[in-house]
């Protein structure tokens, strides 16, 4: 009987110990405070921010882009202590149809660099309907392995029988299709753009060890991305002195942006989904429910100007964050510019890029740069291939084809983002 009840009292006490470690758990574990802090800073109602610093429902409320406000200058004198890379790296933050294809060839002819184009697109594909929001994480780990040279970790998304001839953008690398990476390419320092099918012709693939180690002999590696939403979310890698890494950002007039997206929509549906349900995170469920029943019922055309409306967002976090708010090792390693200054006035566009990056200014890389902005026009039957365009018709196409209204939706969704980069409304001169 004894026995019995001593036995009970240890059953008694190891379920009262397993229901208090149970508790714990619930309090430490990050959905715990994930729903206490959505309470408190939404009040259960997924509103959106309407001031001057809009913001998407976050899962984690607490980490937005004003991190940076209060960082300690003194960082500077530790990260300047570590020796920093050899090798520069750097990253074009832009988004879909802005034109950084044209600013990602820029550093693809020059012959000191190692250029990859939109890695990221293996990944979004794998993990597709994945949100942006969500993929910000994978990304950033994805760059630090790429900027190191290691393409390892690509084959976590396309499988392990991945080689150069499978990595998207691949068949117009200067690098890979060049001697000397490729023997029966041409020579890397001649300027010029690289035709995909006679890359495929002469360049038999290659294996990613073998493009590891091309990459580890260029000063510079450069990668072009537009699956970014949020410049901060680089911080650990930006502060990272072994890494070197400097961010150009390229912005574009939305409504251009907006006519090159609505040419282009069946490409872009699938990632503009993606982008779009990072503005569903954390809401509550009849705001959702609401979303998905617009998304539903506005197709194609709600779904890409629901998508900018995003993007725009995540441009004013980024403009405000960079705007002299943030410390000055950060302006050091970041610049910004537009479309239209690049496409109207190339060479002043191009020298400072090249200063800010550390390159050195070639003759041939100068006359190429003009010559792709002084094409015979701006339309193309392939929107995605790089080509000579010409470089007003290319700022002011939206202005012949995009309608009143659809402008208007436009400014009212980005017009925060437009007035920091002086894009002017110009809706009254607008054919109807």
């Amino acid at each position: 009987m004894k026995k019995r009840r001593t036995r009970k009292r240890w059953l008694l006490l190891l379920v009262y110990a397993t229901l208090v470690l149970l508790f714990l758990s619930m309090l430490m574990h990050d959905d715990w405070w994930i729903l206490r802090n959505n309470r408190s800073a939404y009040g259960n109602k997924g509103t959106i921010n309407k001031g001057l610093e809009p913001h998407l429902p976050r899962l984690c409320p607490n980490f937005n882009a004003s991190m940076w406000k209060h960082e300690v200058e003194e960082d500077e004198g530790n990260i300047a202590t570590v020796s920093p890379s050899t090798r520069t790296h750097v990253y074009l933050h832009a988004t879909w149809r802005s034109g950084s294809s044209f600013l990602g060839e820029l550093f693809n002819q020059h012959p000191n660099v190692f250029y990859l184009y939109e890695p990221g697109w293996h990944m979004w594909q794998s993990l597709y309907p994945g949100d942006s929001e969500s993929l910000q994480g994978a990304f950033r780990d994805l760059l630090s392995s790429l900027f190191n040279c290691d393409f390892s970790v690509l084959r976590l998304y396309c499988g392990n029988n991945l080689t150069t001839a499978g990595l998207f953008g691949g068949r117009s690398s200067k690098a890979m299709c060049s001697v000397p990476f490729c023997k029966a390419g041409g020579p890397r320092e001649k300027v010029g753009l690289v035709e995909p099918a006679d890359c495929e012709k002469a360049c038999p693939a290659r294996t990613l060890k073998d493009l590891e180690k091309e990459c580890r002999n260029y000063p510079v590696v450069v990668i072009k991305d537009v699956r970014l939403m949020d410049v901060s979310v680089l911080r650990p890698l930006l502060r990272d002195p072994g890494l070197n890494l400097k961010i150009v950002q390229l912005f574009r007039d939305p409504r251009a942006v907006h006519n090159s997206r609505l040419r282009s929509k069946r490409s872009l549906l699938r990632e503009s989904l993606q982008v779009l349900r990072s503005r569903m995170r954390g809401v509550d469920p009849a705001l959702k429910a609401q979303q998905q029943q617009q998304l539903h019922h506005g197709g194609a055309d709600y779904l890409l100007s629901g998508a900018l409306e995003v993007i725009c967002q995540s441009w004013i976090k980024d403009l405000l964050l960079l705007r002299g708010s943030g410390p000055s090792w950060l302006h050091k390693r970041y610049t910004r510019l537009r479309y239209e200054d690049l496409v109207l006035r190339p060479l002043d566009e191009l020298g400072h890029l090249l200063r800010f990056v550390g390159l050195p200014a070639i003759s041939e890389l100068e006359q190429f740069v003009v010559n792709m902005t002084r094409g015979p026009s701006y339309s193309s039957d392939r929107p995605f291939l790089v080509s000579a365009r010409d470089a007003r018709e290319a700022v002011g196409a939206w202005r012949e084809r995009l309608s009143r209204e659809q402008v208007r939706r436009v400014e009212e969704a980005c017009g925060e983002a437009m007035s920091v980069l002086s894009y002017n409304p110009q809706e009254d001169k607008l054919r109807t």
